[in-house]
């Protein structure tokens, strides 16, 4: 079924907005924080040794004139992990030696929601972008969660506030209202229930509703709306990745070998998705790549998943269109090391909104068991 309709701010007289800056919550140090001291960082033969077995995972994909400048962190990171009792969270658009060498759990937007809520730890380091550490929050209130650089932000979470959901409300009474996990705590506490690209779809016909708002991500939302006969009210945002891939660009790489795989995320536009293979979620493009094995593929989706991917399945050849997200790419090795040192960046969130925004999520995770 087509679009009904795609508002965004200027429908709804919402006032202009920029980089999204936590209105409440927020980053600090934890309390009561002990910092530790700087580890040795030198690439000595005993590093070398230490972390030969993490070499081998990237090797594919990291050259060895690289490795030595990255050795000595990532061993220093997995002992501070040891030493504070802290678990590493990583999605898939990480760089491979943070996803494949130092996190404890990696995955998309979904896996992270569901393994946040069982981790164990009492701190929580999230190598992702904002709104990913609040979640992890949001599911672990009485935790300590960790972002190295709180100014990792999210074009789509940047793209809706909480009153404009309330103005989407109050224009279509009513119609529940659907929000992409990439958004904030404060937009989760005004919807109904989350969803990823992953179950996007099942999400909204779970609702049993002959409509429903889809929130930020447009482009989704016009997936989704083809894969459903549910009436589907969209919003004008957008993944800065995602919307630079062409449809003229695939046909290119087509073009210039016909037995390329091409396989796209659903965040991108229909022009996209229509020259594909395959569409799915981060999580169902590495399971396609597995199970189909094809010689040569084309991940339409940020370029450090084609790297992890490459590092798990060296004889599969990716092409690698690479748009980079600068956000996920705040996030390196140094800082991931002084956020274990010093406890820094704490993300915390408003209780209130955080009980509110915890339904939504939850809600979501529970419709995935």
């Amino acid at each position: 079924m087509p679009i009904a309709a795609i508002y965004g701010p200027e429908d709804l007289g919402s006032p202009a907005r920029g980089h999204r800056v936590p209105a409440r919550g927020g980053v600090g140090v934890a309390e009561p924080a002990r910092e530790l001291p700087m580890p040795a960082l030198e690439w000595t033969a005993e590093v070398e040794q230490a972390t030969a077995h993490l070499y081998e995972r990237v090797k594919n994909v990291i050259p060895p004139v690289e490795w030595p400048f990255m050795a000595p962190y990532v061993r220093a990171i997995n002992e501070l992990k040891k030493t504070r009792g802290a678990v590493i969270l990583a999605h898939n658009y990480q760089t491979p030696e943070i996803f494949h060498c130092v996190a404890d759990i990696g995955g998309d937007s979904l896996q992270l929601a569901i393994e946040a809520a069982k981790v164990k730890s009492d701190i929580i380091v999230q190598c992702g972008v904002y709104f990913m550490a609040e979640t992890s929050k949001i599911l672990n209130p009485h935790k300590t969660v960790l972002i190295p650089d709180s100014r990792a932000g999210c074009s789509l979470a940047s793209s809706i506030t909480a009153a404009d959901v309330r103005l989407l409300r109050q224009r279509f009474p009513g119609v529940p209202v659907v929000a992409y996990v990439n958004t904030s705590a404060e937009v989760k506490a005004e919807i109904d229930i989350c969803c990823t690209s992953s179950n996007a779809v099942a999400v909204v016909e779970s609702l049993n509703a002959p409509e429903v708002i889809f929130v930020p991500d447009q482009y989704l939302a016009k997936y989704v709306a083809s894969k459903t006969s549910v009436k589907i009210i969209a919003w004008k945002g957008a993944c800065e990745v995602h919307e630079r891939f062409t449809g003229e660009e695939l046909r290119s790489y087509r073009e210039a070998d016909p037995s390329v795989q091409i396989i796209a995320h659903p965040e991108c536009p229909p022009d996209v998705l229509a020259e594909a293979d395959f569409t799915g979620s981060t999580a169902h493009m590495i399971n396609w790549v597995r199970a189909k094995h094809p010689k040569r593929v084309v991940m339409i989706t940020e370029c450090s998943m084609a790297d992890n991917v490459q590092a798990e399945l060296p004889d599969v050849e990716m092409m690698r269109p690479c748009n980079l997200c600068p956000h996920m790419k705040r996030i390196t090795l140094p800082k991931i090391l002084d956020s274990l040192l010093t406890l820094r960046e704490e993300v915390t969130v408003d209780p209130p909104i955080a009980e509110k925004a915890r339904r939504s999520v939850e809600r979501m995770v529970d419709l995935k068991n």
